[in-house]
Formats: structure tokens, sequence, C-alpha cells
């Protein structure tokens, strides 16, 4: 196919139509992803220097070899769905169809709505390897979930990085903790803390998120947005029916 800026309007034209005509639905999409905890969360401070001034030790980040611990979380636009931390975790396929069977659960006891009403699970999550393995794929199929497309390493349009993650990440600055149980309770409380439209506004933006694709002067104008875009315009065709 021939890809060009008309085209993916098109596209995106599709996908905004349906969040327009259909904001009952919208309450179903889920998002989730991981994110590394640190215990130490220096605050980074903002330096100017000459031209020939070294700032090499002039800002405070986080260590990456430090000590932390694996957030995964699962939220909606009411609310966090599942929460769970782990201080040694490799994430791979088995372990994160382990977490959409835990994400299940989770849903049927908290989202009671979705089978009383016989709505289908929107699920929206990043194309790292573990979220597309089989094994992965082949469990969300019992489910009969909808699976939204997202476009390869393209954390900016990700729900929980720009959303959830970046604010977490701004919160966090300063903080040091002691213990896995203290980070657990800084993350339960700063969950808490946030009001119901701080959830809804993160899934109702979406949409506008993606027309900053078409908007970037072709920044993301490749290859994996024009399969996306493709994907796009299928789900929606499927969602939309026939004209």
């Amino acid at each position: 196919m021939n890809w060009n800026r008309e085209t993916l309007k098109g596209d995106f034209s599709l996908a905004n139509s349906w969040f327009k005509d259909n904001r009952e639905k919208v309450f179903c999409i889920v998002t989730g992803d991981e994110k590394w905890i640190f215990y130490d969360n220096p605050k980074k401070k903002k330096y100017y220097a000459k031209p020939d001034q070294s700032l090499s030790n002039s800002t405070s980040t986080p260590n990456i070899h430090g000590s932390k611990i694996m957030l995964c979380i699962w939220w909606d636009q009411k609310d966090s769905c599942l929460l769970w931390a782990a201080e040694t975790w490799q994430l791979s396929g088995d372990r994160y169809r382990l977490q959409s069977i835990r994400l299940s659960r989770a849903l049927r006891e908290k989202r009671p709505e979705y089978e009383q009403r016989h709505d289908k699970v929107i699920l929206l999550h990043d194309n790292a390897r573990p979220h597309v393995a089989k094994v992965v794929t082949k469990y969300l199929e019992t489910l009969k979930w909808d699976v939204l497309p997202h476009p390869l390493y393209s954390p900016d349009i990700a729900l929980s990085d720009y959303w959830l993650f970046r604010r977490m990440q701004h919160d966090l600055s300063s903080h040091r903790f002691t213990s896995f149980a203290e980070i657990e309770n800084w993350l339960q409380n700063w969950i808490a803390s946030k009001d119901k439209s701080f959830f809804r506004d993160g899934i109702r933006k979406l949409s506008e998120r993606w027309e900053k694709i078409v908007g970037s002067d072709g920044q993301y104008f490749n290859w994996s947005v024009h399969s996306f875009c493709f994907e796009i315009n299928v789900f929606f065709t499927q969602k939309n029916g026939p004209n």
C-alpha cells in the first residue's frame, strides 16, 4: 500500500469517530505496563554552564544498577485494576501470561459490569516481546478481549508511559526508600491520592495522542507506523461496521 499523510489522517479519523460515537465503550479500555521503581530517587537539578564547562558531575540521576523493584500496573478510566510488585523479576511471556490471568480475575472482581453488560475488555499494551508472546496471545483469545493496536517503540503515545509513569516519576523525586514494604505503601498511597478525573482524562486523551503522530512532521513516518495505521483501520472498521 502506498502510505501518505492523507492515508494516516483517514485512519485516525476513523479511530476518533469511534471514540466520539462510543463514549460509553471507552471505559472498557484497560491498559498497563511495567516500570522499575528505585529505592533511591535523587532529585534532578538544572544547571547552567559556560560552553567550556563540564557538567559530568552536575546532575543527579538514579543508579540504574542500584536497588530497585519491578512494578506492574493495569488501570482503566476508573482506577487501578491491578497493582503488583516484585523485588526480583524478569519479564517473560510465561510471566506476562500469569499477570494476564491475575488481571482477568481482578476485573471480574472489580469491574463486574463488563460481564453484566456483555462488554468486551479492550486491552491496550505495547508490543514488548513478552506482551505478544504466543502463550499470551493464545490466552487473550480465550478471554475474547479486543486488543488495540500500538506502534512499535512509541512510549510517548503509550498511556502508562506518557500519563501514569511520567507523573509517578515526578512525585518519586527525592524519595529514598529503605524497604520493599515502604515502596509498596508509597505506591498504594500514590494511587489512592488520584481522583477519578486523573484516570478518566488519561484514557480519554488516547485519540489525541494518536493524532499527534499525524502532525509530527514526519517524525513517526516509518514502516512501523504504517503497519500501526493499517491495524487501526482494520480494528475500527470492525467496530464501526460496514458503511
